[in-house]
């Protein structure tokens, strides 16, 4: 149970956290290049507000300014409206990507990789036909494990494995919904040290490539053309890389929990896809880097 001390103590902080990470990187990202920019409600706040509203599961933009609106007003007093305070996200938009990777730096030194990928939902079935939502990053694809047409991105994470805890993310990134989930390894492994890393069938083609750059690639087996049943020795392999794969999948249902960031259906820009991906993921980094102080988020 959250009493009142806990969430406070907790918007504090993250005010606190969000404060210092903006006047030392972050600011660098929204500059505004005007003669005369005077903000009552800053960026700070705007960014708090925010990744307080998500970490305390309200999912919409719309439910998280409502219930600002309602209870913080003595915290935020010059709160705009909500087109206003929509507005102003959307102006921090590209902040987000470098908070989440200010957060990961936090992460373990060790552990073996695990690779998955995830839909980003911006329209499905019959509605992605025409779906326009920011070409730039989104595009039409299939997502096989969900049997499922959509218009969107992927949500790319290479994390490293923890015994007995969910995988802490090393790299997150997105790519446009027809892009095979290959490609983003590909491009990642030169800058990759020596490690063991899972991943599904779809990185099977990588594992040359890989292996030439020190990184021992595990893939389940997959059945060849014309071959009925696996032998029992590809069996074996095959089940025990998906149970060490496990953790990344309930790192990707984790995330989705704590913040919706599967379902986009209500982005309507591309600055409004940036801050729903991103603005996700650093919401559950900052839970997932400081559970003492989030852990009721």
């Amino acid at each position: 149970m959250v009493t009142t001390m806990d969430w406070q103590i907790q918007l504090i902080t993250l005010y606190d956290m969000v404060c210092k990470h903006y006047q030392e990187r972050l600011w660098v990202h929204c500059q505004r290049f005007s003669p005369y920019c005077e903000l009552f409600f800053t960026d700070e706040e705007v960014i708090t507000l925010f990744l307080f509203g998500i970490m305390s599961r309200h999912s919409q933009i719309r439910t998280l300014y409502d219930n600002a609106d309602r209870h913080l007003r003595d915290w935020f007093p010059r709160l705009p409206s909500y087109t206003g305070f929509v507005q102003r996200l959307n102006k921090v938009s590209d902040v987000f990507a470098p908070l989440v990777e200010i957060l990961s730096s936090n992460g373990p030194a060790s552990g073996a990789w695990l690779i998955d990928s995830a839909p980003i939902i911006l329209a499905q079935q019959g509605r992605s036909f025409n779906a326009r939502v920011a070409p730039e990053y989104a595009d039409k694809g299939y997502c096989a494990s969900k049997k499922l047409h959509y218009y969107g991105v992927k949500l790319h994470i290479l994390g490293q494995q923890q015994v007995g805890c969910l995988p802490f993310p090393d790299y997150m990134g997105i790519t446009p919904a027809s892009e095979n989930d290959g490609k983003t390894l590909e491009n990642l492994l030169p800058y990759l040290p020596e490690n063991a890393a899972y991943a599904d069938k779809a990185y099977e083609y990588l594992k040359p490539l890989a292996l030439a750059q020190g990184i021992e690639l595990l893939t389940p087996i997959k059945r060849q053309k014309g071959q009925l049943y696996l032998d029992v020795a590809d069996q074996w392999l095959s089940r025990a890389v998906s149970q060490v794969r496990q953790p990344i999948e309930s790192l990707f249902s984790w995330i989705n929990e704590k913040t919706g960031i599967q379902k986009a259906s209500k982005v309507r820009s591309s600055s409004g896809l940036l801050v729903h991906v991103f603005g996700r993921l650093a919401a559950a980094m900052f839970i997932l880097v400081f559970p003492e102080i989030f852990r009721s988020a």
